[in-house]
């Protein structure tokens, strides 16, 4: 049996599929029991893993409501944002950890592992894996990296730049900078087509539960 279970959480169908085909070889350590898309965890599991892709940093309630959850044991970010600061709030918000998405399955494993056996922890990585191009993302098949994808999200959910610098904690400078790089990918010269681009590519929320995802069929790309 697994020792293991996790509940995978973020807005974005693909995101969490993503994760959860990351973990599929390590099936005798980690069971991935549920994927959460807008909805709290449902069953009782030892680590919910938040993803923050175009969700609310750990320093917010989304956080702190998910740590208060009785079915979860433990609450582990899962971010590319690693400001010691950020890091500080969502531990001080209840996250039992914050893990870096730029390590590779193996050392996530490590690090869930290690979460479950107590204590708080912070698994930042190193510089060898920063530019690791971890898990999926919506409009990854179109060239997007995940920081574009990030901020096509936010403007699909209809966010300001200033919005969009605050979830996703960069500066308006760089949304400016990603906005740009982001449409010469898509093809497009306007935040509105850009809207319309991201509806029609799956770029807007889901709202489901997944119970046992291994089970379940592959989602199909957008």
């Amino acid at each position: 049996m697994p020792l293991l279970r996790i509940a995978l959480v973020n807005d974005y169908e693909v995101v969490v599929r993503g994760v959860a085909a990351m973990l599929r070889g390590y099936q005798s350590v980690i069971e991935v029991v549920e994927l959460d898309l807008n909805h709290s965890v449902g069953e009782s599991v030892d680590i919910a893993l938040y993803d923050t892709f175009a969700a609310t940093q750990a320093d917010r309630q989304e956080v702190r409501i998910l740590a208060s959850n009785p079915l979860v044991g433990k609450v582990a970010v899962y971010s590319w944002v690693l400001d010691p600061a950020l890091i500080q709030a969502a531990l001080a918000n209840g996250a039992g950890a914050y893990i870096s998405k730029g390590i590779p399955a193996q050392q996530l494993v490590t690090a869930l592992t290690q979460i479950h056996q107590g204590g708080q922890l912070v698994y930042t990585g190193d510089d060898t894996t920063a530019s690791i191009a971890i898990g999926d993302w919506p409009g990854r098949e179109e060239g997007l990296t995940q920081r574009e994808a990030e901020v096509l999200a936010l403007i699909t959910q209809g966010l300001s730049n200033n919005e969009i610098a605050d979830r996703a904690h960069l500066s308006v400078n760089s949304i400016k900078t990603y906005i740009r790089t982001c449409y010469r990918r898509i093809n497009v010269t306007s935040r509105t087509n850009a809207v319309l681009w991201g509806i029609e590519h799956g770029f807007r929320p889901d709202r489901t539960r997944v119970s046992h995802p291994e089970l379940e069929p592959a989602a199909s790309s957008h």
